[in-house]
């Protein structure tokens, strides 16, 4: 979807409309932009960046609160079309999915075609606009779906996979973040092209494990098939406070509160966690997690608030000031006891982790659960 959360409110507010919007909260909130217009964009305004920040950057800019619940509603239409398409849909956040149409309910030989009517049928339905990227494999797909936004439809055929392979930065491959790229910058590697005829040990060396990885991307290959039911590893919330927090009890409380919100969505999954980790930002910015694992597994209320509050005395929490406190629950099982093969979760149609852009789209934010 093109700037999913700007995009539902400026369809909803025609006051809005041609106008650069940021969806965040202000900066008395600490807030932080979750979606960016591509009016605002124009202005340098991007996901993640702090809603003071943008306001300087862009001093017009409307900033609404974010509507999860509108967000969310509408995701569940999107994907309701993707699934009228094919039952092979792989959910990646709220607004974005891959799709595997080698064989879909309309019979279409050329995944343009599927493409194209996904995307007709996402318009008339919510009267908002996506773009898509056609391609033989899940990297080539994404990266193609950012190449024309908005409203964008890019197609990669087999047979033009080496010639756009061979103007693609580095940075574009799956998995190398910026960090990565000014590694392999470091040691003359800016497209891919240059990445296939590195030196392999100076490769390895600069990227350690991931050299084998980016190698077969940089060729074009691509394996990983769409799994529609690919289960859950985590969930969990966290909270960034507009005054830091100094006193131990407030502190405990907000971790108690999240503990016992991560065992009522395990109780609604029917899932048992077997480690819980708790995550402290103080008001320096230094961000710590601390974790425990333990069988049975369990999503009792009362065990997961133990637990967590065991890991807060681990910290500074109470000695430090704290500006963000997060739980989540990991490592799931089916049953209580000890670790055995899982059920895929059914499919869903939406994620609570907020949108997700790929680029040139700029880095995703992180509202809510995770």
């Amino acid at each position: 979807m093109d700037a999913f959360y700007a995009s539902i409110e400026q369809r909803d507010d025609p006051s809005l409309r041609g106008r650069p919007v940021a969806v965040g909260r202000p900066p008395s909130d600490r807030g932080v932009v979750a979606a960016a217009s591509y009016e605002a964009r124009k202005f340098g305004v991007h996901s993640a960046m702090s809603s003071a920040v943008a306001l300087r950057l862009c001093p017009s800019l409307a900033l609404v609160r974010p509507d999860f619940a509108k967000y969310r509603k509408v995701s569940g239409q999107v994907f309701e079309i993707f699934r009228t398409a094919t039952p092979l849909v792989e959910p990646l956040s709220l607004d974005e999915a891959y799709l595997d149409v080698t064989e879909n309910a309309w019979g279409e030989t050329l995944g343009m075609a599927v493409a194209r009517r996904v995307k007709n049928q996402i318009r008339e339905t919510t009267g908002l606009t996506a773009s898509a990227g056609v391609a033989p494999n899940k990297f080539l797909a994404k990266i193609a779906s950012g190449w024309k936004k908005p409203d964008g439809l890019t197609v990669i055929a087999p047979e033009r996979v080496e010639s756009f392979l061979q103007g693609l930065p580095v940075a574009a491959l799956f998995g190398v973040g910026p960090v990565t790229a000014k590694r392999l910058h470091t040691i003359g590697i800016t497209k891919v092209p240059e990445l296939r005829s590195a030196d392999r040990d100076a490769l390895e060396r600069t990227v350690g494990s991931a050299a084998q990885w980016l190698l077969q991307l940089a060729h074009g290959i691509d394996d990983r098939p769409v799994e529609p039911g690919r289960p859950a590893k985590s969930s969990g919330s966290e909270s960034t406070y507009p005054q830091d927090l100094v006193e131990l009890d407030r502190i405990r409380e907000e971790i108690s509160a999240m503990a016992l919100d991560a065992a009522g969505w395990l109780a609604t999954h029917e899932l048992y966690a077997r480690t819980v980790t708790i995550k402290v930002r103080y008001s320096d910015f230094t961000t710590i997690t601390r974790s425990h694992s333990s069988l049975p597994a369990t999503r009792d209320g009362d065990e997961l608030v133990r637990r967590s509050l065991a890991l807060l005395e681990r910290t500074e929490a109470g000695r430090r000031p704290v500006r963000l406190l997060g739980v989540s629950v990991h490592n799931f099982d089916d049953v209580p006891g000890e670790a055995r093969p899982r059920r895929a979760l059914k499919p869903l149609p939406l994620f609570d982790d907020g949108e997700r852009s790929v680029p040139p789209d700029g880095p995703p934010p992180h509202p809510g659960r995770t």
